[in-house]
């Protein structure tokens, strides 16, 4: 048994995290419950800003990094990027991110881990 939590438990963290700060979350794409990768599809204001992803990293232990469209695309590009990213990975749970402070929130949670 890995030391990771279900899926479901880790978006509605990350959810409740969002609303506690005043901030809006929703799930674009439900994965499996249990197992599922996390994106994390970040915008401010409705304009996209960047998509993060969970990965497990060399060590073991799992991170936040960039993935999929940065700060300059258009929003139109978010949903090619996730339909290409569902077809390799059925259980991938997409959480669009409608924060105020997009800077702060991924430095937080690139920090977390």
């Amino acid at each position: 048994m890995s030391g990771r939590l279900p899926a479901r438990l880790e978006v509605a963290s990350l959810i409740r995290r969002a609303q506690a700060a005043g901030d809006f979350a929703t799930v674009v794409r439900s994965g499996d419950p249990e197992s599922g990768a996390l994106l994390l599809i970040i915008t401010s204001r409705g304009r996209h800003f960047a998509c993060l992803e969970r990965v497990l990293s060399a060590s073991g232990a799992y991170q936040w990094q960039a993935a999929g469209p940065g700060e300059s695309a258009e929003m139109a590009e978010v949903p090619d990027f996730l339909a290409k990213r569902t077809r390799f990975d059925p259980d991938l749970w997409a959480i669009e991110l409608d924060i105020a402070d997009p800077e702060r929130f991924i430095a937080e949670t690139t920090g977390l881990g």
